[in-house]
């Protein structure tokens, strides 16, 4: 499982501001209790001498008595000042430090492994970063109706278009549940309206949420930056080069819409870079296009084509606009 970079960053930022917050108002009640009771600042100081003198008695090697009388003292000093704080009103604890998360302490990481405080922030970034695709909000596989496809054989196939869905739907629902490295890349074809964005979105909100990396956009932007990365000079900020890294490196890409953008040989080659670099690398990917296969191929190369007809299971969505029919119901 390898977790977004930008997006882990931005979590670790929050988690920060979550800490400095915290710092700033204990900072807040330690003016407001030594404003009520100055002895008490002349107590943190002396506790805080004490412990300078600790561990300069720890070093010396005949230091052992000196750490004893130390400890004592310290100890003395900390019970007088419970008392000051009672006595100025306030709890023998409003001093203390509060953490965001007892496990680690804010830190976000508990050793070597990431702690869970951390992981959901990053969960909460990775759902940002898809708010474009999970905007309505109803986007899970219990809100997927398929009551609006046809339940009419087709003449060709024998197979009415709410057949074809619900065959579709149970891969999807599979996929998502068990995404991991031996997963299948998914190429969704059909005409508009029959559900192929709102089932990538189903999908990456169940991958999301298991903590893999999810990028989603649509085939225009992904080109567009792909050329910026491509022509930027070195003296200039590496936005786009991270954002076609995100492409490249996440554990599962969602490539919306292709076909829309205008096709040159750049974005012929892009697409090509694309499914290549994350084939070989292992990486998965779901690609939805609202043009049939035979239309892809006047558009793409060879190459692209024999990868995306061989190397990803073809998932072509049947029926009438579901759009239209929910507006009109």
């Amino acid at each position: 499982m390898s977790l977004d970079g930008k997006l882990l960053t931005k979590a670790k930022a929050a988690l920060a501001d979550k800490r400095r917050r915290n710092e700033e108002t204990l900072e807040r009640r330690l003016e407001k209790v030594y404003a009520k009771s100055p002895r008490i600042r002349v107590l943190d100081r002396e506790i805080m001498s004490t412990m300078s003198e600790l561990i300069g008695a720890s070093l010396n090697t005949d230091g052992a008595g000196q750490i004893e009388d130390i400890r004592l003292r310290n100890l003395s000093l900390q019970e007088e000042r419970r008392g000051e704080l009672l006595r100025a009103g306030f709890t023998d604890d409003y001093l203390d430090e509060r953490h965001v998360c007892v496990k680690c302490h804010d830190t976000g990481y508990i050793g070597m492994k990431m702690c869970e405080c951390l992981l959901n922030l990053y969960k909460e970034e990775q759902r940002k970063s898809l708010s474009s695709l999970l905007k309505l909000g109803d986007e899970t596989f219990d809100s997927f109706n398929l009551t609006y496809y046809d339940d009419t054989p087709a003449p060709d196939t024998g197979i009415s278009p709410r057949r074809s869905m619900e065959i579709i739907y149970e891969t999807c629902v599979e996929y998502a549940r068990k995404f991991g490295d031996r997963s299948m890349n998914l190429f969704f074809n059909g005409s508009p309206g029959l559900g192929k964005t709102f089932l990538s979105a189903c999908i990456a909100r169940v991958v999301a949420d298991n903590g893999r990396s999810v990028v989603y956009d649509m085939a225009a932007s992904v080109f567009a930056k792909f050329e910026d990365a491509k022509f930027s000079r070195a003296d200039e900020p590496d936005d786009a080069r991270d954002e076609v890294n995100r492409y490249l490196e996440c554990d599962l890409l969602i490539l919306d819409d292709l076909g829309t953008e205008m096709t040159t040989s750049f974005t012929v080659s892009a697409l090509y870079e694309i499914i290549n670099t994350r084939l070989v690398t292992g990486k998965k990917t779901i690609v939805s296009s609202n043009l049939a296969l035979f239309e892809l191929r006047r558009r793409y190369s060879e190459h692209v084509m024999s990868r995306l007809e061989g190397e990803y299971q073809v998932l072509t969505f049947r029926g009438d606009d579901v759009r239209r029919k929910r507006n009109v119901v």
